[in-house]
């Protein structure tokens, strides 16, 4: 594909969201959600433990297994004055199970709230480890870019690692939209059943509705599933603050999936349901990577230049190039921006919530319908759906 430099003007992409229509909770059973379906123009509402009626037999259903971190951790000085530092990707060691793994110390890419008042000096927290004797978890200052902080952390607790400590003393960043504190039932309502891989500060939250019910009935369809990684980071809440959406920086976010995850969406090509915008950026992700032979992607790699390899040839390319190079798992980076007038490759169905106004999310999903966004938020918005990360969902035929 060619680039296109006229202007994508966010403004395009607003409409009303009254704070009322933000569901600050899920519902007591989370696939009794309500779930809109789009098809051809044409809108339509059922209930998400129904939603195999609207997948094909045979289809492969992807979904992003990562699991959120408590990464919020709150220090307080001696003088009293309260640091809150919200760790969001690692740094040394940089892969997340290494470094999560850690039972001596990590580096971890920070943002620091009241930042100005930590200095030099290192800051301290205690926690008990799981045989009662007290842990000092230590963080130090290690740099600074932007608006975000290097913080070393060290403890001295052996054989505790840092998943360890999190879980101890860290509070779950569920969105800032919600407008509230992190509560005792978000730990198990802000995690989709099949979360294992740690990792995500946000939580992949198409796949909330998903129950084990629901997986089974779809198998008993014939749906087959499986699943691919990408470490959600706060960067999918920045909102778009360019008028021309093009102009936009779009986050990074760490991904992983498996050979024999890639053989079987070859094998599945044309039926294809990703769950969710994080599942659908791994997946339209793979194309790209299979014509480079690298594991990255690009902002604008999509638009730049052309492409000419099919999707199979795309994915073939990508499983002879990890063989060369002795890869079982596909460790990459996407920093991919789906928008108007993107080509998709890989992705025939998108189960996925209602996104914010003026959203790169909201970009994605007209990119899918052809444009067609309004009228599913049109519906959405008169019929009672509920909205954002706890709200209902929708499943989307790309057209």
């Amino acid at each position: 594909m060619t680039n296109d430099q006229r202007p994508l003007y966010i403004a395009d992409f607003n409409y009303p969201l009254p704070d009322e229509r933000i569901a600050k909770y899920p519902l007591p059973e989370r696939d009794h959600s309500k779930l809109l379906v789009y098809r051809d123009g044409k809108v339509s509402e059922d209930r998400f433990y129904n939603v195999g009626d609207y997948i094909a037999p045979h289809s492969l259903l992807v979904y992003n297994n990562t699991r959120v971190i408590q990464a919020r951790l709150e220090f307080h000085k001696p003088t009293g004055a309260r640091i809150e530092v919200f760790c969001l990707e690692p740094l040394e060691p940089h892969d997340y199970q290494l470094s999560l793994g850690s039972t001596t110390g990590c580096t971890w890419k920070c943002m620091v709230g009241n930042a100005k008042k930590w200095k030099e000096e290192n800051l301290s927290l205690t926690l008990s480890s799981k045989e009662g004797t007290e842990l000092q978890l230590r963080a130090y200052l290690a740099g600074h870019t932007g608006n975000t902080y290097a913080v070393r952390f060290e403890w001295d607790g052996e054989g505790v690692s840092f998943a360890e400590i999190l879980d101890a003393v860290g509070e779950l960043p569920i969105p800032p939209y919600l407008n509230r504190k992190t509560e005792k039932s978000d730990l198990k309502t802000y995690q989709t059943v099949y979360s294992r891989i740690k990792g995500s500060v946000a939580a992949p939250t198409a796949g909330l509705h998903f129950t084990d019910a629901v997986l089974d009935n779809l198998r008993s369809r014939g749906i087959e599933t499986d699943e691919v990684t990408l470490h959600v980071g706060a960067g999918t809440f920045l909102p778009v603050k360019t008028a021309d959406a093009n102009e936009h920086t779009m986050h990074t976010e760490i991904i992983a999936v498996p050979k024999a995850t890639i053989e079987h969406i070859i094998n599945k090509l044309g039926k294809i349901v990703a769950v969710g915008t994080t599942s659908m950026r791994t997946l339209e992700s793979l194309y790209f990577m299979g014509c480079k032979k690298a594991a990255e992607v690009g902002q604008f790699d999509p638009y730049t230049q052309e492409y000419t390899l099919s999707t199979r040839e795309a994915l073939q390319s990508l499983l002879d190039w990890m063989d060369a190079t002795g890869q079982e798992t596909l460790h990459g980076e996407t920093q991919i921006m789906i928008k108007p007038g993107y080509e998709f490759h890989v992705v025939d169905q998108l189960i996925t919530n209602f996104h914010q106004p003026q959203s790169t999310l909201l970009l994605l999903v007209s990119a899918f319908v052809g444009g067609d966004w309004r009228t599913i938020y049109d519906y959405a918005l008169s019929h009672d759906f509920r909205f954002l990360s706890y709200g209902d969902s929708s499943i989307l035929t790309r057209r």
